[in-house]
């Protein structure tokens, strides 16, 4: 029923959380695959428990193509009804996939996240609570509880499991950081949703996490005011589309 769609280069100091982020897959009481967009690297250096299982598939990338465009080619070998990002370095919750796939089938909405937590170097977590508040959200209403690109982002990308043909047509963005804003927005404003107040992902925070990187501030301004612009460009169209259907 679902899939689990994350990139990786395999660099040598996230390959034990790689293997964690596995092992958080493992415990959850639902079926489930996984497709690595291996980017650049070698599937040689894959982690042996997930070289071994028989539910992660691998999809070798011949050069480094940058995180947005290795997770949208993955997209095309997702095979299950249901897809949610994720990074190499941050885990699942243990109810993760039950919980958000059971809202998913009894009440037939596109999309269901949750909350998530920051998960520090000593083990312990702080809950984060989106800005979008707890319970269904017509198709487009997620975006306006992103009042400006400098404010949080309305809601966490991999917290997300939504239908396939949704992420399909609302994939990461063109961007070398903050594509998943897009994804987020793109998703939330095709579709009604339901948002649980459970976390679901964990955020590791470490010294090599991407938002922690030398230069990662030089251009975040600019992809959070894309990724503004674009929901509410995208929800704008959307909007003014039905009411010429209604008149």
């Amino acid at each position: 029923m679902i899939t689990v769609v994350i990139a990786s280069r395999l660099r040598e100091d996230r390959l034990d959380y790689l293997t964690a982020m596995h092992a958080s897959l493992t415990r959850q009481s639902v079926p489930w695959e996984a497709v690595i967009a291996l980017d650049g690297a070698s599937p040689e250096r894959l982690p042996a428990p997930l070289a071994q299982d028989p539910r992660i598939r691998t999809l070798v990338l011949p050069r480094p193509v940058g995180a947005a465009c290795a997770r949208n080619l993955a997209l095309a070998h997702v095979r299950t009804r249901y897809t949610n990002w994720a990074d190499d370095d941050d885990e699942f919750t243990d109810a993760a996939m039950s919980v958000r796939l059971k809202t998913l089938e009894s009440t037939k909405v596109g999309w269901c996240a949750g909350w998530s937590e920051d998960r520090h170097p000593d083990g312990s977590t702080t809950l984060w609570r989106s800005p979008t508040p707890p319970g269904r959200h017509e198709a487009g209403d997620v975006w306006a509880y992103w009042k400006s690109p400098a404010d949080t982002i309305p809601i966490g990308p991999t917290t997300i499991l939504a239908r396939t043909d949704l992420v399909r047509a609302a994939p990461m963005g063109g961007l070398v950081q903050g594509e998943d804003y897009c994804a987020a927005l793109g998703v939330t404003t095709l579709a009604p949703g339901i948002l649980l107040p459970v976390p679901v992902y964990r955020y590791r925070k470490w010294d090599g996490q991407m938002t922690a990187q030398v230069g990662y501030d030089q251009l975040e301004v600019a992809a959070r005011a894309h990724a503004w612009a674009y929901g509410r460009s995208l929800r704008a169209s959307l909007r003014r589309g039905e009411h010429l259907v209604h008149g």
